[in-house]
């Protein structure tokens, strides 16, 4: 899942821009993709294998690196056939401006999601999780205790008053210039440090033998395989970051390179996030692996891995990845809902409103349903199936161009069956879980 789709105000995500110089290696680009795709859907990985089992997972993840390449394909041959070099331009080639219009609404919708997704996280990380009786302490109860004022509520109200706030108001995003490069190396130190705590608890005897293949009761528990699929769907959804990565590069050649090495790469690291995390926790893993780092691994200096990546993570989130998804969020929802509007950035009215409606909203419903999977199935379900799979496939069908082969428009109608079914299903198997 992408971190963040990052923009100025001046210089709005969808917004038909001029090409950038084009200077990027494909070095760079491997790295500005794999930063593009990992993001929170790292810490529901494990959890997916516990539904699916070890073998399906592996081939789920596959399956959706493979077809997220050609989706990428799909996206790039037609952007560099036609006269577009945004996706929502592209978009517009093939279905006129309600085109444009879907990708806008998937985008706004699916970066919302992510901030929302944020915000949970890191209240389970300072105030823990309570799921269906079991109890999972945060860093702040560990350490003081539980109290009023490390509850998750206000937790993450104190949060998202007195550091959110003051960071999403900047009303440039040059004021918020930090490395992109910690997005990949705490998904790296997050991905070491479970894989030699699983080793070390598997030589000790302490593990759980992970299941190779889903456990099925009932009819309900096959239905609930297909809520693990939009899980790994949002996870590589990377899309609306694809043009201005790609029109950087020499050759659209260079950019497909780019994007299979950074599709290898971010997949052996959710797999190896998710074997060990399965295996270090077993059956009782969470939506969200940080919550399970809350148990006493017998030594202090375990406890301090915990913590360190726990602490590490949220972070993270709170100061580069929420203000800089924002910044982008903003900017979009004004220009949907404001186009002929001067630049939000010299409105302070509709600039503050914007700003704290947007956090009162993802506050709300971080608190009102503080399970980061029910957000995942979502998104992974709507807009990020929609923007990685839908989308391109019907671009392809649709063949302004006149470049697609027979094997491009079944490609493309597999892919978008495929997305409408397992979506359809997944949805409904989440509301009936939801509400019984």
């Amino acid at each position: 899942m992408s971190s963040s789709a990052i923009t100025s105000a001046n210089a709005p995500l969808l917004g038909e821009n001029k090409p950038p110089a084009k200077h990027t290696s494909v070095s760079s680009a491997v790295f500005n993709v794999s930063t593009s795709i990992i993001g929170a859907g790292i810490m529901s990985i494990p959890a997916a294998l516990k539904v699916l089992g070890v073998i399906p997972a592996f081939m789920l993840i596959v399956i959706i690196a493979w077809l997220a390449d050609i989706s990428v394909e799909f996206l790039m041959r037609y952007t560099h056939a036609g006269k577009s070099t945004t996706y929502a331009g592209v978009m517009k080639e093939s279905f006129g401006r309600i085109g444009s219009i879907l990708v806008q609404l998937c985008v706004i919708t699916n970066n919302l999601g992510c901030l929302i997704i944020y915000l949970i996280i890191i209240g389970d990380v300072l105030s823990g999780n309570q799921p269906e009786g079991s109890v999972h302490l945060g860093v702040l109860q560990e350490w003081f205790g539980i109290h009023w004022w490390n509850s998750r509520a206000f937790s993450i109200l104190f949060i998202v008053a007195f550091i959110m706030l003051p960071l999403v108001s900047f009303r440039r995003v040059d004021a918020l210039r930090f490395s992109s490069a910690l997005a990949v190396f705490l998904a790296v130190l997050f991905a070491a440090i479970s894989s030699v705590t699983a080793i070390a608890a598997l030589v000790e005897g302490k593990t759980e033998t992970p299941r190779l293949l889903p456990y099925l009761d009932s009819n309900a528990s096959f239905f609930d395989l297909f809520t693990a699929v939009p899980v790994i769907v949002t996870a590589f959804t990377f899309h609306f970051n694809v043009h201005p990565i790609g029109l950087e590069m020499d050759k659209p050649s260079d950019m497909m390179k780019a994007v299979r090495i950074s599709l290898i790469l971010c997949g052996t690291i959710y797999f190896t996030v998710g074997i060990f995390g399965y295996l270090l926790f077993g059956e009782s893993i969470m939506p969200d692996i940080l919550v399970n780092f809350d148990q006493n691994s017998g030594s202090a200096l375990g406890s301090l891995l915990n913590d360190v990546v726990r602490l590490s993570y949220a972070l993270h989130l709170v100061w580069l990845v929420f203000p800089l998804l924002n910044f982008s969020l903003r900017a979009n929802i004004d220009e949907f809902l404001f186009p002929s509007r001067p630049i939000l950035a010299k409105d302070n009215t509709r600039f503050m409103s914007l700003t704290l409606i947007l956090l009162a909203i993802c506050y709300l419903a971080a608190i009102a349903i503080p399970n980061i999977w029910y957000f995942f199935v979502f998104m992974g379900s709507t807009s990020a199936v929609s923007l990685a799979f839908v989308f391109p496939g019907a671009i392809a069908l649709r063949d302004v161009h006149g470049i697609s082969t027979s094997r491009d428009r079944i490609v493309s109608a597999v892919m978008i069956i495929l997305a409408a079914v397992t979506s359809v299903i997944a949805i409904s198997s989440n509301i009936y879980s939801f509400f019984t």
